[in-house]
């Protein structure tokens, strides 16, 4: 998994998956590209100061404008992550128009924009020699719908980005582009132990074991797959 000299975006770069992308990225070689929202809100973000990493305030991932100025101006791409997103658990009957399309927005629009942007940038720069990588982050009840009882909006969210992956893999593997996407299970953050307490922990995939994955995927070495959505379960 050589990412020496090429150029990495991680969306949700600073988050706990995110972190744990870049932080393998760099020790790959990687030079990587972090949106943000705020430079302010990054103060905590470990690999803040590696001189390979690129901290660039983009207040909203769902502004088209705002996305393609962001990929433009970016050195010659390799591959693009896609980790941001975000989680709502609620019944239908307290979902409302409003939290259903902030899912959207938040999982499905943000990584479409992002998609679109970095095949863009792939295509022109030429990956390198050809072609890049493309990874989206789905999750369980992306591939097990029943598991999204109860969280019906983020459920189909993440359903949609699964199809986008797939659809986009055939529509740009000619170009060399290779589109996959990884569907954790719950992961094994600080923020979900927390909130499920009585849990089995030890089940859950290490941050670190699905960031793994995930570089696969982005990497050289993945020569074939494409339009895959990877269970990374864990024993959970």
């Amino acid at each position: 998994m050589e990412f020496r000299d090429r150029h990495v975006v991680v969306t949700g770069g600073t988050g706990a998956l995110g972190s744990a992308v870049v932080g393998l990225l760099l020790e790959a070689g990687a030079a990587c590209h972090v949106p943000v929202r705020d430079l302010k809100d990054s103060r905590r973000f470990a690999h803040r100061g590696h001189d390979r990493v690129v901290l660039s305030p983009v207040p909203d991932l769902t502004d088209e404008a705002a996305v393609a100025a962001f990929y433009a101006a970016l050195p010659e791409l390799w591959a693009s992550i896609h980790v941001a997103g975000g989680f709502a658990m609620a019944p239908i009957g307290e979902t409302d128009k409003a939290m259903l399309q902030q899912q959207l927005d938040t999982n499905l629009v943000s990584a479409f924009l992002c998609c679109r942007a970095a095949v863009q940038a792939i295509g022109q720069g030429g990956g390198k020699g050809g072609g890049g990588r493309i990874v989206n982050v789905a999750a369980r009840p992306a591939l097990e719908w029943r598991q999204g009882a109860g969280m019906t909006a983020y459920t189909a969210s993440k359903a949609a980005l699964a199809a986008l992956t797939v659809a986009l893999a055939q529509e740009v593997a000619g170009q060399g582009i290779l589109v996959n996407a990884v569907a954790p299970s719950i992961m094994d953050t600080p923020a979900n132990r927390a909130a499920m307490p009585k849990a089995d922990h030890s089940a859950w995939p290490k941050v670190e074991e699905v960031a793994a994955t995930i570089l696969h995927l982005a990497s050289p070495a993945n020569q074939v797959a494409r339009g895959a959505i990877v269970p990374v379960y864990g024993k959970a």
